[in-house]
C-alpha cells in the first residue's frame, strides 16, 4: 500500500479535529498557540501565515479567526474537505510539504509545518519539505517543524507493550535504542541530535525548541479524570516547562523554531 493510501486511512480511522479536542490535545494546542502568537512579527495587521499539512484546520481556523491572512496546503483530501466545509476565508489548495510549486517565493511571515515530517522517512525528503518552507518564508521570517520523538514511542509502544525485546531482533530497533521505521510505516521519530542535524543541512538557525504536550500523552486517562482546577494548572505546568532542556525530546512531539535568513 503507497504511503498516501496508509494516510488516507489514517486520517479517517483517527479524526484529527477529535484528537486536539481531546485533553492531551489541548495541552498540545495551547502551549503551541502560546509559541505562535510569542514569534509572529510586530506588524500582525499584515502578518501572512502558511499552514503545510493543516488537517482539517484546527490551527488555520483558529489564526484566521484572529484576523490573519492564512493559507492551507493539506495532502489528504478528506482533511481537506472537512477544512473546506467550514466555509472560512483560509485559502486552502491539496499539496505535497515537499513540493509547494504553486506557492511564491518569500511569501510568508510564518510557516507551519505541524505533520509532515511525521511521515517523511528519508532525511533527504524531510530536507527537501524545510527547503520549500524555507523558500516561500520571508527573510527574517519564522518557521516552526513539528517532530515525533524516539522516546515517546520507546516507552510507550516498545517497553509499554512488551515489544521490545522482538522488534530488537528485528532490527526495528537498533542496539542504542533507536527505533527505524521503514518507509511503508506511518511514522518516523526523531532524536534532537536528527533535528539538529537537520538544520545544519538545511542553513536554518534555531531560536527555540519546545515540548508542546509534555507528558500529557503518557497521562492521557489522568488528565480525563482530573478536575477543571487541576487540568488548567497542568496547562499553566507544561506553558512553563516546554522549553526545559532537561525534559525536551521525552514528550511525544517537539516543535523546532527557526529563523529564515536568506542571503
Amino acid at each position: 500500500m503507497g504511503k498516501l493510501s496508509v494516510l488516507e486511512r489514517h486520517y479517517q480511522q483517527h479524526k484529527e479535529d477529535h484528537r486536539l479536542e481531546t485533553r492531551h490535545g489541548q495541552v498540545e494546542f495551547a502551549v503551541s498557540m502560546k509559541f505562535i502568537h510569542d514569534y509572529l512579527p510586530q506588524d500582525r495587521k499584515n502578518c501572512k501565515i502558511l499552514d503545510i499539512g493543516a488537517g482539517t484546520g484546527r490551527y488555520s481556523l483558529a489564526l484566521c479567526g484572529e484576523g490573519f491572512d492564512v493559507t492551507a496546503v493539506e495532502l489528504v483530501k478528506s482533511n481537506l474537505d472537512v477544512l473546506r466545509s467550514k466555509h472560512s476565508p483560509v485559502k486552502t489548495w491539496q499539496g505535497n510539504a515537499v513540493d509547494l510549486h504553486f506557492l511564491e517565493d518569500d511569501s510568508f511571515d510564518m510557516t507551519l509545518l505541524f505533520g509532515p515530517l511525521y511521515h517523511l522517512h528519508e532525511k533527504s525528503e524531510k530536507l527537501k519539505a524545510l527547503s520549500e518552507a524555507k523558500r516561500v518564508t520571508k527573510s527574517g521570517g519564522v518557521i516552526l517543524v513539528a517532530y515525533l520523538m524516539n522516546e515517546y514511542s520507546l516507552f510507550s509502544y516498545c517497553f509499554k507493550e512488551n515489544r521490545i525485546a522482538g522488534l530488537m531482533k528485528d532490527g526495528a530497533v537498533s542496539a542504542d535504542f533507536k527505533i527505524s521505521a521503514k518507509n511503508d510505516e506511518l511514522y518516523d521519530y526523531m532524536r534532537l541530535e536528527d533535528i539538529d542535524s537537520l538544520n545544519r543541512e538545511a542553513g536554518l538557525e534555531r531560536l527555540t525548541i519546545f515540548s508542546p504536550d509534555g507528558m500529557a500523552d503518557y497521562m492521557r486517562k489522568e488528565l480525563n479524570a482530573m478536575s477543571e482546577e487541576s487540568f488548567k494548572l497542568f496547562i499553566d505546568y507544561q506553558m512553563q516547562a516546554a522549553e526545559r532542556k532537561d525534559l525536551i525530546g521525552a514528550g511525544s512531539h517537539t516543535v523546532d523554531v527557526l529563523k529564515v535568513i536568506k542571503h
